[in-house]
């Protein structure tokens, strides 16, 4: 058996590094022509002509370009889903890479691309291994992760049930960055992704002539003043136990230097980590935005929309992931998250009625440093395409331990 690093290079990761270079050109091929949003018919052929001769049950999505990939092993079983999303991020690519974009204005900046090349390489990889396999294995290739929760509607179309009615028994997905060392993979049980909402603020005023502000009602500095009472509302009513983050990203407000707007615009995030801050945070948004528009005689249109939910991890399937990664990668090569990150995740909606994980694949091109290189969402991000073979190896582990143990209460773990 090969060897790495002096010790034995595990058969299920010897087998995925054998599968590479495929899993690279496919890679590749999706991140040249990027697609936004739920329909991706490239990106959605691409994935079918992978898994075509493979002697799975494909089927494709009705409300969006989302193709389910249906593995029966020798013997029944259990069923264990592995998601891989497809969409890129409306922004220009800046990398220089010489299978960088061609689509103007879109990009995989956040490393869907080799999500979804991993996933077919495991596909390939499970599909040869059938004979070992008792249970079922479903592939979910999920558009709009990045903007319209995917997840949500493929649940709503039935991903979470096989064809013949079996509903799946436990989830897991991988999430690339390339703050990480490369190979390496990072989760905790409990909370992984926070809660990611959104704010718009639109405070309203009486428009005219800069020159002579006392005769109108100013909306710029009622906004600016929100935006200041937003941040101390946050360090003064959340638990800082259970963080909380809230950012204003925009600040809209007229279009010509001599004349005061009528309204002055604010949008933004906010991200907590449980229900009790999420309703903490948005109650205080509105109060904060219409107590001070009312102190200055204005008025505040507050709108809230709900946005993905905190995604948590099923303990003992942290624990099942944490064995498996450790037997194909080596321990050195799994770490544990001290805290949540602040992002968010849709794979938070299969979380919530499936027992699962989502974790953290490593993939800092070795010529950079870990913590310093452009990571996810920047135009100018790098993966490490090595470390697709460990995120293949670990997606099947992962499968072969859950289908290998026995059945517990609710269809758990034990």
């Amino acid at each position: 058996m090969p060897t790495t690093t002096g010790r034995p290079v595990p058969e299920l990761l010897e087998e995925a590094r054998k599968l590479l270079p495929d899993v690279v050109t496919l890679r590749r091929s999706i991140h040249r022509e990027p697609e936004l949003g739920t329909h991706l018919p490239r990106t959605q052929r691409k994935v079918l002509d992978a898994l075509d001769g493979l002697g799975l049950t494909v089927t494709t999505g009705r409300a969006l370009s989302s193709v389910v990939a249906v593995l029966d092993g020798a013997r029944p079983g259990r069923t264990v889903l592995l998601r891989g999303d497809m969409d890129a991020l409306p922004q220009q690519e800046d990398t220089g890479l010489d299978f960088a974009s061609t689509v103007p204005g879109a990009m995989h900046a956040c490393g869907h691309d080799t999500h979804t090349a991993m996933l077919v390489g495991a596909a390939r990889l499970l599909a040869s291994r059938r004979e070992r396999l008792a249970g079922r294995v479903v592939f979910m290739f999920q558009p709009a992760e990045e903007l319209e929760g995917g997840a949500e509607k493929m649940i709503e179309e039935g991903v979470l049930t096989t064809p013949d009615g079996t509903p799946v028994d436990g989830a897991f997905a991988l999430h690339i960055n390339a703050r990480n060392e490369t190979g390496t993979l990072h989760f905790r049980p409990g909370t992984q992704y926070a809660a990611a909402d959104i704010l718009r603020i639109t405070v309203h005023g009486r428009t005219g002539h800069a020159a002579a502000p006392h005769r109108v009602l100013d909306p710029v500095p009622v906004a600016c003043e929100i935006v200041q009472a937003l941040q101390t509302m946050v360090t003064r009513t959340v638990n800082i136990y259970e963080p909380a983050v809230l950012t204003i990203t925009t600040v809209t407000a007229g279009r010509a230097f001599n004349v005061i707007p009528e309204t002055a615009e604010l949008t933004g995030t906010y991200r907590t980590v449980s229900e009790a801050s999420r309703r903490t945070v948005r109650e205080g948004i509105a109060r904060v935005a219409h107590g001070i528009a009312a102190a200055h005689g204005a008025s505040a249109e507050v709108d809230l929309p709900e946005g993905y939910p905190v995604a948590r991890n099923d303990p003992a399937f942290t624990a099942l992931v944490r064995r498996a990664a450790s037997g194909v990668l080596g321990a050195p090569a799994v770490h544990d998250l001290p805290h949540p990150t602040m992002g968010g995740e849709d794979f938070a909606y299969v979380l919530q009625r499936v027992p699962g994980a989502i974790v953290f694949l490593g993939a800092c091109p070795p010529d950079r440093t870990p913590g310093a290189a452009p990571d996810n969402h920047s135009d100018r991000v790098v993966h490490d395409e090595e470390a697709m073979a460990a995120g293949v190896a670990v997606h099947c582990a992962v499968a072969e331990e859950f289908l290998g143990e026995a059945v517990g209460p609710q269809g758990r773990v034990p």
